[in-house]
């Protein structure tokens, strides 16, 4: 208030001019407030965006090359990407403070895989992926609050504590499999499952570029196209299997075309909405009874294969960089909503805002939810089963073990 009067007195002093200017300035500000309220209330409901064509194995026709996202798809894509990249930048902290232990893999980079899939199919399909699992887990439904505590061994955790990053599970969601290439076999009988009960399901199964030369993996390719199983095969190149870039491990880097005899296509993996029209397409496929279909994502991870590799002795700080200046899903989405009327960069911040609010609570809880009590140690081991007792360390040592 006192500046004011003091720009008013200043006005008064310098005559009718500078009065006349200030008036001016006035008016002039009125109007981009009027301007931005009215940009705020007069958003798209929806664009159509091109999309980079897919690479083709055995298919006549891809996915669309275009997409429409609606605001409300926008605004949920980015919310959501925006979690993952928060939390799994809250749990590098966390385990830097050696609050997280043990195993560790992280999802930045690679928030448009997962969120692509997930709003290509329905709750009802099934997903299983290999131990860069937080987000997936996320986004088949599972709160924040309940990963990290799952990360820091909580008994609010996922799995009560007891599974950590690379086991975490929730309902059509079967993990987090620690054993490179095993959940891939495993992928295939889910979908053996949906065919056997007569169920119009699919099963994404996920697995690395690292696990693609994997025997066990071509084997399940090979069972899944004589049974016609649903099965979408994903392999999520970001690159680098550990520390060896692809080139350097195989043969033919051409993930998509490794099933031979079941068609496949190469997918923009940074872009959530290639992802997202990939895996509409690649679902319709299976649900259609044509068998198995193989899809490559090409991605990219931000951190090291695990929180033990500093991810720069393979690879240079500058090429990180140029992915993330060039290439990130998040800020390719933010450009898009903007630029297309969508949504408005301080909307966007204020997500941001909730996201890193939401982020915070749920690290508090994650530190301060107590561990799960030794006797609850053997438990959860079947389902649905009459309660019996497991050998502890010794024979001496008995747990009870509760279904």
């Amino acid at each position: 208030m006192r500046k004011m009067l003091l720009a008013a007195l200043s006005r008064v002093l310098q005559g009718p001019a500078a009065a006349a200017a200030g008036r001016t300035g006035a008016v002039s500000e009125a109007s981009r407030v009027v301007v931005a309220s009215r940009n705020y209330a007069d958003f798209a409901s929806e664009a159509t965006f091109e999309i980079k064509k897919c690479d083709l194995h055995r298919l006549e026709e891809g996915p669309s090359t275009t997409a429409v996202m609606t605001r409300e798809e926008g605004l949920h894509y980015y919310k959501t990407m925006q979690t993952i990249r928060r939390m799994e930048l809250k749990s590098d902290q966390l385990y830097k403070q050696k609050i997280i232990r043990g195993f560790c893999h992280l999802y930045d980079g690679q928030e448009a895989c997962c969120v692509g899939l997930e709003v290509a199919i329905k709750p009802t399909d099934h997903v299983i992926t290999a131990y860069r699992a937080h987000g997936f887990t996320y986004a088949r439904g599972v709160p924040v609050r309940e990963i990290l505590a799952e990360l820091t061994g909580r008994k609010g955790g996922c799995v009560k504590g007891k599974g950590g990053s690379m086991h975490m599970y929730t309902k059509n969601f079967y993990g987090g499999n620690g054993i490179v290439g095993a959940q891939v076999p495993l992928g295939a009988g889910i979908a053996l499952a949906c065919k056997y009960f007569g169920k119009n399901e699919v099963c994404l199964t996920l697995y690395g570029d690292g696990a693609a030369n994997q025997g066990q993996i071509f084997e399940t390719y090979n069972m899944a196209a004589l049974w016609k199983l649903p099965c979408v095969f994903i392999c999520e190149n970001n690159r680098y299997g550990m520390g060896t870039s692809v080139e350097r491990a195989a043969a033919s880097t051409d993930y998509y075309k490794r099933g031979d005899f079941i068609p496949g296509l190469r997918v923009d993996g940074m872009d959530v909405l290639c992802v997202r029209e990939a895996a509409k397409f690649a679902t319709e496929y299976c649900r259609a009874g044509k068998g198995p279909i193989l899809m490559e994502l090409q991605t990219y991870r931000y951190h090291g294969h695990s929180m033990s590799d500093p991810g720069i002795s393979y690879r240079t700080r500058e090429e990180i960089q140029e992915v993330r200046s060039k290439s990130d899903p998040i800020t390719l989405l933010k450009d898009r909503m903007v630029n297309t009327n969508l949504a408005s960069i301080e909307e966007l911040k204020e997500i941001d805002v909730a996201v890193r609010k939401e982020i915070e609570e749920a690290a508090q809880f994650a530190t301060t939810d107590p561990e799960p009590p030794l006797e609850e140690l053997g438990n959860h081991i079947y389902f649905n089963e009459p309660p019996f007792e497991v050998r502890g360390p010794n024979q001496w040592i008995r747990y009870k073990s509760v279904s």
